[in-house]
C-alpha cells in the first residue's frame, strides 16, 4: 500500500490528475473467480492497443516484404511482435501502478528541456502515423467507390464526427466495435493466404534470423516493419486505457490481478496482430514473390493484381480485391480511434492542455493531411508517391521509437517510482534496454545509408 500511495503523491503534485478522465475507471471490474472470467473482464484495451501494430502502414511494409524478398522477413514480424509484448506490458503495469501514463510520468520525473524533445517527437510519431491512417483510408474510398484521391483524403477530416458518436456509448463499446473491425480483418486475410497457398516450411524456417537482412534494401524494409509493428504511440495510449478498468487499487490482491490479466489481454492481443502480419507477409510472397515486385508497391496495384490471373494465378478474382480493400478500410477507421485517444493523452500529459476531443481530432489530422494533400497535388494524384511517403513515414516511427522505449524502461525499472513490489525485473530491464541498443544502432545505420544517398 506504501507504494501505491507514493505514487499517487506524486501524481497529485505533478501532474494533471487522471489520464483520460472521462473514460478512466469507467469499467467495473466484479471479483470474479476461474481465469476466464477474469481475462474477459479485463479485456479490451488490448484491442485498442492491438489496432497500430496492423494499421495500413503494415500492410505496405509486410506485403512488399513479401513480395519483394519472399519470406525473408517473417523473422522481423517475430521479433517486433515479442519487442511489442514486452514494452506493452511494462507500459500497462506503468499506467496501473502509478495511475499515471507515460507522457505524465515524463512530464513529472524529466527535466523541462528533455521533456519538451519528448513531446516533440512523440507529436511527430503522431503524425507519421495519422498519415498512414490518411493514405489508407483514401486509397480504400479510391478502390471500393472511385473517390479521387484528393477528395478522399479530404473526407478523412470527417472521421472526427465517428469518434463524437462513438464517445458517446461508452468505453467497453468501443472496445467491442474495434475488436469487430480486427476480426473483419483477420478473416479476410486468412482466406486470401488458404487461396494463395504459400510454402508453410519456408515461412516457418524463416522465423530463424539470416544474415541477408542486413543488406541495405532488406535492412530498410525490416526497418519499416518494425516502425509499423512496434508503435511508439502506443506505449503512451496503453499506459492510459489500462487505468480504464475500477477495482480496490489499496488491496495488494487486486493489483496483482489487474497487472496479471492487463498482461495476458495485451498478449493475446497482440498475437492476433502478429498473426495478421504474417498474413499480410504470406500473402505478398505467395502470389507476388519473383514477378515484377515494382509493379506492385501501392495499394491500389495491390487490389489489381488480386484479379488478374498473371500475377496472382488461377485464385485471382474481384472478390478477393473486394475483400482487400474492405479490410483496408477497417484498419484504417480502427486506427482512427486509436489515434485520436493517443493525441488526447499525449497533449494532456506532457503539456497539460485540455481540448474538446473533436477539436484535438480536427487540428492533427488537418496537419497530417496537409503533407498527403501536397505529394497527392505535386505527384498528380500518383499512388505510388502517397505509398512512398507511407513507406518513410513507418521508418521514422522506428527512428522514434527508442524515444518512448527509453524513458518507459527508466521509469519501470525505478524502485521509487514503481515501488519494491512492481519494479521491473532485471531481466525484463536488461531485455528492454537492449532492444533500445539494438534498434538504435539499426536507426543510426539507415539515417546513415539515406543520407550518404542524398548528398
Amino acid at each position: 500500500m506504501t507504494d501505491n500511495v507514493s505514487a499517487k503523491s506524486v501524481q497529485g503534485d505533478l501532474t494533471n490528475g487522471p489520464s483520460l478522465a472521462e473514460i478512466n475507471g469507467s469499467v467495473r471490474v466484479p471479483k470474479e473467480k476461474g481465469f476466464v472470467r477474469n481475462l474477459l473482464a479485463f479485456s479490451g484495451p488490448g484491442a485498442l492497443v492491438a489496432v497500430g501494430y496492423m494499421d495500413p502502414g503494415n500492410w505496405v511494409t509486410s506485403i512488399g516484404g513479401g513480395a519483394q524478398y519472399g519470406y525473408l522477413l517473417m523473422s522481423v514480424i517475430l521479433m517486433s511482435s515479442l519487442i511489442a509484448m514486452l514494452l506493452q506490458y511494462m507500459a500497462a503495469k506503468l499506467g496501473i501502478v502509478t495511475q499515471m501514463d507515460l507522457a505524465q510520468a515524463t512530464r513529472a520525473h524529466t527535466a523541462k528541456r528533455i521533456g519538451a524533445v519528448l513531446w516533440v517527437m512523440t507529436e511527430l510519431a503522431i503524425m507519421a502515423t495519422d498519415i498512414a491512417e490518411v493514405i489508407g483510408g483514401a486509397i480504400a474510398l479510391k478502390l471500393l467507390f472511385g473517390v479521387p484521391l484528393i477528395l478522399g483524403v479530404s473526407l478523412t477530416v470527417l472521421d472526427v464526427l465517428l469518434l463524437l458518436l462513438l464517445t458517446r456509448l461508452g468505453f467497453r463499446k468501443i472496445e467491442a466495435i474495434v475488436l469487430c473491425l480486427i476480426l473483419v480483418i483477420l478473416v479476410v486475410f486468412a482466406y486470401e493466404v488458404v487461396i494463395a497457398q504459400p510454402s508453410m516450411g519456408q515461412a516457418v524456417a524463416s522465423f530463424v534470423p539470416q544474415a541477408e537482412i542486413m543488406r541495405p534494401g532488406q535492412l530498410t524494409m525490416a526497418l519499416g516493419i518494425v516502425g509499423a509493428t512496434v508503435m511508439p504511440h502506443n506505449l503512451y495510449l496503453h499506459s492510459s486505457i489500462a487505468q480504464t478498468r475500477k477495482f480496490d487499487r489499496q488491496d495488494p490482491a487486486e493489483m496483482v490481478r489487474a497487472v496479471k490479466f492487463t498482461a495476458w489481454d495485451s498478449n493475446i492481443q497482440l498475437f492476433g496482430a502478429f498473426i495478421i502480419n504474417c498474413l499480410l507477409l504470406l500473402l505478398g510472397a505467395a502470389m507476388f514473390f519473383g514477378k515484377d515486385a515494382g509493379a506492385l508497391g501501392t495499394f491500389g496495384q495491390l487490389y489489381d493484381a488480386l484479379q488478374d490471373n498473371r500475377l496472382a494465378g488461377a485464385v485471382a478474382s474481384p472478390v478477393l480485391s473486394t475483400l482487400f480493400a474492405v479490410a483496408l478500410l477497417a484498419s484504417g477507421q480502427n486506427s482512427t480511434i486509436t489515434g485520436t485517444l493517443t493525441g488526447q493523452v499525449i497533449m494532456e500529459g506532457f503539456i497539460n492542455m485540455r481540448l474538446p476531443i473533436w477539436v484535438r481530432r480536427l487540428v492533427t489530422r488537418l496537419i497530417s493531411v496537409a503533407p498527403v494533400i501536397i505529394v497527392t497535388i505535386l505527384y498528380g494524384g500518383s499512388e505510388q508517391a502517397l505509398d512512398r511517403l507511407l513507406v518513410n513515414s513507418q521508418v521514422f516511427l522506428s527512428i522514434a521509437l527508442p524515444f518512448s522505449m527509453i524513458p518507459l524502461t527508466i521509469f519501470t525499472s525505478s524502485k521509487r517510482i514503481m515501488g519494491t513490489r512492481w519494479v521491473n525485473r532485471w531481466w525484463v530491464t536488461a531485455l528492454a534496454w537492449g532492444c533500445t541498443a539494438i534498434l538504435t544502432v539499426l536507426n543510426i545505420q539507415i539515417v546513415w545509408a539515406t543520407m550518404t544517398t542524398l548528398f
